[in-house]
């Protein structure tokens, strides 16, 4: 049985010389050209994603929605958050852009995984910005439907016949946090899908990097 292992073993060893052995430099190159596609394509698909919204908000806006707001008294409020969430988006787009280019013209593998690490912390920012103003658009859009909407005066007589109105309210404010939390689970599903794929290649480069230099 002895024989038959170092056989085996003899001749693994054979094949491991006849094996084309890269070397350092060779196989950081070859990290450093994966990094710099999988942040090229985050680069991409953020612009992707900001011209679409900014499509779909530019065809469902009307003169009949600018009214609803402002009769929601939430015109300001809304414009506002509009406003901040294109300049934010903006910056974000410039910093894969600036990402991608320092990938690109890096030479060291230190300042390639620091890049990395940049890039996620990047990405993740950008995900909880993007819920963050969605919740902001959401409970602004709430808050003006309950207050000013043609239902909330109906809402408000259900909560004065409900006999408790504090029990009414607690029930509503509790659905409608439930609605929330459902539809942000989505959105974060969404972009773990979106950008995980990405994220989850990048964290192999990193962990490839690190065993170099060690």
């Amino acid at each position: 049985m002895m024989d038959e292992l170092e056989l085996l073993k003899k001749d693994w060893q054979k094949k491991e010389e006849h094996h084309p052995k890269l070397s350092f430099d060779e196989i950081y190159k070859m990290i450093k050209k994966k990094s710099s596609s999988t942040v090229k394509w985050i680069f991409y698909i953020s612009i992707i994603e900001f011209v679409f919204w900014a499509v779909l908000n530019l065809v469902s806006y009307s003169k009949e929605s600018l009214e609803l707001e402002k009769t929601w008294h939430v015109y300001e409020i809304t414009t506002t958050l509009t406003i901040i969430n294109y300049i934010v988006l903006i910056y974000f787009i410039y910093k894969f852009y600036s990402n991608y280019k320092r990938i690109s013209l890096t030479e060291s593998s230190k300042k390639l995984m620091k890049t990395i690490l940049d890039v996620k912390r990047t990405v993740s920012q950008y995900v909880w910005f993007n819920i963050g103003i969605f919740v902001a658009y959401l409970l602004v859009s709430l808050y003006g439907n309950l207050t000013y909407g043609a239902s909330s005066e109906k809402i408000r007589e259900a909560a004065s016949q409900a006999g408790n109105e504090t029990f009414f309210w607690l029930m509503l404010i509790g659905m409608v946090l439930v609605s929330i939390s459902i539809v942000l689970v989505l959105i974060w599903l969404f972009y773990k899908l979106l950008y995980g794929i990405l994220l989850n290649r990048l964290r192999k480069n990193f962990s490839e990097l690190k065993k170099l230099e060690v």
